[in-house]
């Protein structure tokens, strides 16, 4: 049964986001949405819950259907909330008290810990926030569950343990996600939703799958158009063959049939459809300047340490070398973010890191999760200029090529969206001509194309790199050496397959 019907829908702010939608969603649908940053998931959702009006369009909704909708932020009259008051707050006036066993069961449902429960907002991380608005959705009992982005800020237990969650929810309730996170998408959907300009295709198959079989569609559009084009472009040179004799001849059947051939060419033209090319929102690329040395850092046994010196773990004998590509594993608090500072600090300081050898000709490429390597008070345009000495059009060029279009370079990037800082960071990055890389969660804020834009690239480059991620698909891509982390001790693994496996049996 179809809860929400949408016919013919399109939104167009200066360009058409999307156009001539069609798309039912009912009980037991699990629906992805995937399209590039800004170009239209969030806007969509907003129409969904009738908060946004579309440009053209109906949207059919069955009589007194309740759609909960989870945003991407936190609403700042939130902030001084507990988590369990924010949750609280959503039931109906006057049932707070009767009702706040319902509160309690939704957060027992997520596994909040009870010294969690009574913490305001602002003194969360974004994780526990994002847990906390889904709980606040879900206490109201929605017909439909809406969620924008639900891994942004999640570690890889608490994203495994939300998949469970929602694997268990009711079928007749349907989930409508959108989402950059492929491994999530493939983990909790049954249907894709591929947001485009112009048409949407919709496959009822989890990502990975709805995307081969995107490929093969668009595959096969291209041969088409080309055919289609090659055929026109006959049927024009018969007509001008055909045009010229006639004028010779003076024949009025031979110039009645180069006009039939003429439309039939305009005809097949004008029905050709070109296959979708997605408006880039920015090329990525890296560089490596290279080095002569086989060992790029040598870990002697270091000690990785809290900032109060509270032992985190010891290394052991390790070698970094060139063209590995190092992704560490662990839980949350293990100590991967004070590994990466360590390296860090080795590299740029080489007398603070005891145990901690690096060879001279390293050159350090480095992106943490806060990108605190651009200022947020700065330009990005005054930024590139400055700190690479390139001149004001070269600058405006890179950035443009980066995804950074003119109407924003001169903007504090601050105000920049996640997607944009992200990209404005990889070109930092790259101008910087690194040959080793030290990123600590690099595909947060980048959409689908950008995470595997940013794969291509470092394989491409054979791009030296520790990194830390939460994103598994990710990682599968990358990662030919995996170090795990826990119980104090770094060890190295095969693979993190193992590692994925018993962080989801713990979320279950």
């Amino acid at each position: 049964m179809a809860l929400i019907s949408l016919k013919s829908l399109g939104v167009t702010m200066s360009a058409p986001l999307f156009s001539n939608l069609d798309l039912t969603i009912g009980s037991g649908d699990r629906l992805g949405i995937v399209a590039a940053n800004g170009r239209g998931k969030s806007t969509l959702l907003k129409c969904l819950t009738s908060e946004m009006e579309p440009t053209s369009g109906d949207i059919t909704r069955t009589r007194g259907l309740r759609v909960g909708h989870v945003e991407q932020s936190v609403p700042p009259a939130l902030l001084g909330r507990t988590f369990q008051q924010v949750v609280a707050d959503a039931l109906p006036p006057g049932q707070a008290d009767s009702e706040m066993w319902r509160v309690d069961v939704v957060l027992d449902s997520l596994d909040v810990p009870e010294d969690m429960r009574g913490r305001p907002m602002q003194a969360l991380s974004g994780g526990w926030q994002r847990l906390a608005l889904i709980a606040r959705v879900w206490v109201t009992d929605p017909d439909v569950l809406l969620l924008d982005e639900p891994t942004n800020h999640l570690d890889l237990a608490r994203i495994s343990q939300l998949e469970t969650w929602l694997n268990a929810l009711p079928r007749e309730v349907p989930v409508v996600i959108a989402s950059h996170d492929r491994a999530f998408l493939d983990a909790t959907t049954n249907r894709t939703l591929f947001l485009r300009p112009e048409q949407s295709p919709v496959f009822s198959l989890p990502y990975s799958r709805a995307r081969n079989a995107l490929d093969e569609v668009d595959a096969s559009t291209t041969r088409k158009f080309e055919r289609d084009m090659k055929v026109a472009q006959q049927l024009r040179k018969q007509a001008a063959k055909l045009n010229n004799i006639g004028i010779n001849s003076g024949s009025d059947l031979l110039t009645v049939k180069t006009r039939q051939l003429k439309d039939r060419a305009e005809k097949l033209e004008d029905a050709a459809v070109a296959a979708h090319r997605e408006r880039s929102a920015g090329t990525i690329r890296l560089a490596n300047r290279g080095t002569h040395a086989k060992v790029l850092i040598t870990l002697d046994d270091a000690a990785v340490e809290t900032p109060d010196g509270t032992l985190l773990f010891r290394t052991g004998r390790r070698h970094i070398c060139q063209g590995d590509r190092i992704v560490l594993l662990g839980r949350n608090g293990v100590g991967k973010s004070r590994f990466v500072t360590l390296i860090r600090n080795a590299i740029l300081e080489p007398d603070t890191a005891r145990n901690v050898k690096v060879t001279p000709s390293t050159v350090l490429g480095y992106s943490d999760q806060a990108l605190s390597g651009i200022s947020g008070d700065d330009t990005p345009l005054a930024m590139v200029s400055r700190r690479h000495d390139v001149g004001e059009q070269r600058a405006r060029s890179l950035l443009a090529g980066a995804g950074v279009s003119i109407d924003v370079q001169e903007r504090k990037i601050g105000v920049l969206s996640g997607g944009q800082k992200a990209r404005l960071m990889m070109l930092a990055l790259r101008l910087a001509d690194p040959n080793f890389y030290l990123l600590d969660e690099p595909t947060n804020h980048l959409d689908i194309d950008g995470q595997e834009a940013l794969e291509a690239e470092l394989l491409a480059h054979e791009a030296s790199c520790v990194l830390a991620s939460h994103d598994r698909s990710f990682i599968r891509a990358i990662g030919n050496r995996f170090w795990l982390i826990e119980k104090r001790k770094l060890t190295e693994v095969e693979d993190p397959e193992d590692f994925f496996r018993q962080v989801a049996q713990a979320a279950a």
